[in-house]
């Protein structure tokens, strides 16, 4: 498996994050074949790498929950 460079990434907070510093994802996009997910609370604990059919997959759960 290659190693991924997330440091110069751009992170975005999901649209249902807490605003008032409960519980934030944050996104990273335009990285090929994966989509890096983290906690915003607690960046340095890195994050998850979802294949984008897992990520595909889990959206359309919350949409239809």
């Amino acid at each position: 498996m290659r190693a991924i460079d997330l440091s110069n990434v751009t992170w975005r907070k999901s649209s249902y994050s807490n605003p008032d510093g409960g519980a934030c994802l944050e996104v990273a996009d335009h990285i090929p074949a994966v989509v890096p997910v983290r906690d915003s609370k607690t960046p340095e604990r890195g994050a998850v790498l979802f294949g984008l059919g897992a990520w595909a997959s889990f959206l359309d759960a919350l949409k239809q929950s």
